[in-house]
């Protein structure tokens, strides 16, 4: 049985049931990543300008990272989503963890390298992680009517505004 929400439920356990058509999580991430892709020339051109190319490198990289990070987040939750709700968990909890591990060999692989400025790239990823969050909060919807972002709000869906009335 679906419900209004894109969720068919198991009856029988619960657990089972999965989520059908477009995952709001998807569509938060792409524009959290329209915002990222908007600032990381700014913070790359100050990066270098501020502390050279070992810093203006380390930013790119930085980004680069977060960016992917963001993206497997969302594609993790949006794959497993659709298989139960049992794997979503899952894949949320397993998928951070491999996550973590993706950007720990990162920057362990890199962290001797002559291009690389440690401080600047955790400085980076601490940064962008948080403030991409932060940035986004202000376009996410609080509402079960409109799951993701808020009708008009995000830079990926500025074609559909429309007047909600409290």
């Amino acid at each position: 049985m679906n419900n209004s929400f894109g969720v068919e439920v198991n009856e029988a356990n619960p657990l089972l049931s999965r989520f059908e058509g477009s995952s709001p999580v998807m569509q938060v991430v792409l524009d959290m990543l329209k915002r990222g892709v908007l600032v990381a020339p700014v913070a790359i051109a100050l990066g270098a300008l501020f502390g050279g190319s070992a810093v203006a490198w380390s930013i790119a990289f930085g980004l680069a990272l977060i960016f992917v990070n963001f993206f497997l987040s969302a594609w993790i939750i949006q794959v497993t989503a659709r298989i139960s709700f049992a794997a979503l968990a899952g894949g949320a909890m397993f998928g951070f963890l491999i996550r973590l591990g993706i950007i720990t060999v990162a920057v362990l692989l890199v962290r001797n390298a002559d291009w690389v400025n440690l401080v600047a790239l955790g400085v980076t990823i601490i940064i962008t992680h948080l403030g991409l969050l932060f940035w986004e909060l202000r376009y996410i919807s609080g509402s079960l009517a409109y799951p993701g972002l808020k009708p008009g709000s995000g830079l990926a869906d500025n074609s559909t505004k429309e007047s909600v009335s409290p």
